[in-house]
């Protein structure tokens, strides 16, 4: 009884003691792991929120690039840090709802190795064709893939990103077949597409925007099942094929195990820099979308989203590396 007692008293104690650490966090300098190079987009997300928390914090906030293996590599080392809150994953779709489809040994569970702590943005793509060709608007790619299977080529960041996937969702529910060109990355697949090497391909709407307004591509969709303010005029895939919805996303992750009022205490700040009024502006002028929500939402789209690629990726038979 009186071993017992003592064991109540000491987990009620550590108990108490949470919520005194949610309100001291951070005590320490904390560090966002971006699992991509240095300069793209989750990067840049991640250095311009953290100067935000760096000042609501007093504590330094320090981005780490991690790039390799679609992500996976910067994804591996937020699982396997200490859970203490001190250890961020600023990710995306590509090491949490594609790779578990990809690998047959992953390198960590993604359901099983993080904890959601808050859904930060959402993105389109952007469908973009070389102005050479004849394709203004996506019947038209239909019209003209229909009359020519595989006689179109499209460029993408590699094999089983979500530019690949898209397109592959895009031949199923249209029912055509076109080439797939994978490149090393999303930039060199972007310069064949200026050079008029590949005809067609999804991108990231803010490096498209420049090449679209100079006259150097032709935007003829996103990706979005609505429009996007970002580029006016531009329709939706979803406007040809309502059951078309593909964006990017980016969301906070903690390793699994870290107290559930730490990861309460993170997405407070999270969502305190990302609603600040410049935050929305300088967001929404990259075609982002604020999303600020928390753990639950954005645990219950990681699902869907994961359950989505498993079927596009089964469909097209791309092989498990």
């Amino acid at each position: 009884m009186r071993v017992a007692a003592v064991v109540a008293a000491a987990a009620f104690s550590v108990l108490a003691c949470l919520p005194a650490l949610a309100q001291k966090y951070p005590t320490k300098p904390v560090r966002i792991v971006v699992p991509y190079a240095a300069g793209g987009p989750l990067d840049d997300v991640a250095r311009f929120l953290g100067q935000k928390l760096n000042a609501r914090w007093s504590q330094p906030v320090l981005v780490d690039t991690r790039g390799g293996s679609g992500g996976a590599v910067g994804a591996e080392l937020v699982a396997k840090s200490a859970p203490d809150g001190y250890t961020l994953l600023l990710g995306n779709g590509g090491p949490l709802t594609v790779y578990p489809h990809l690998r047959k040994k992953p390198l960590y569970d993604s359901e099983r190795s993080f904890e959601a702590v808050t859904w930060l943005v959402t993105s389109p793509m952007v469908l973009l064709v070389h102005p050479s060709t004849p394709i203004r608007s996506v019947r038209d790619l239909v019209r003209i893939a229909k009359s020519r299977p595989n006689g179109l080529t499209y460029g993408s960041a590699g094999v089983g990103n979500l530019q690949h996937l898209s397109m592959e969702l895009l031949q199923s529910v249209a029912g055509i077949r076109m080439v797939h060109v994978p490149y090393k990355g999303a930039a060199p697949a972007f310069v064949d597409l200026l050079s008029g090497q590949v005809d067609l391909m999804f991108a990231n709407i803010v490096g498209a925007l420049p090449q679209v307004k100079a006259g150097r591509m032709r935007a003829i969709a996103v990706s979005s099942a609505r429009p996007s303010a970002a580029v006016p005029g531009v329709p939706s895939v979803a406007s040809v094929y309502p059951e078309f919805d593909m964006t990017a996303w980016m969301g906070i992750f903690a390793p699994a195990g870290t107290p559930r009022e730490v990861i309460a205490a993170i997405n407070r700040d999270f969502v305190w820099a990302l609603t600040l009024p410049e935050s929305r502006q300088r967001l929404s002028e990259q075609g982002a979308e604020v999303v600020a929500e928390g753990p639950a939402e954005l645990t219950a789209f990681l699902k869907r989203e994961s359950a989505l690629f498993a079927k596009i990726i089964r469909d097209a038979r791309i092989p498990q590396e």
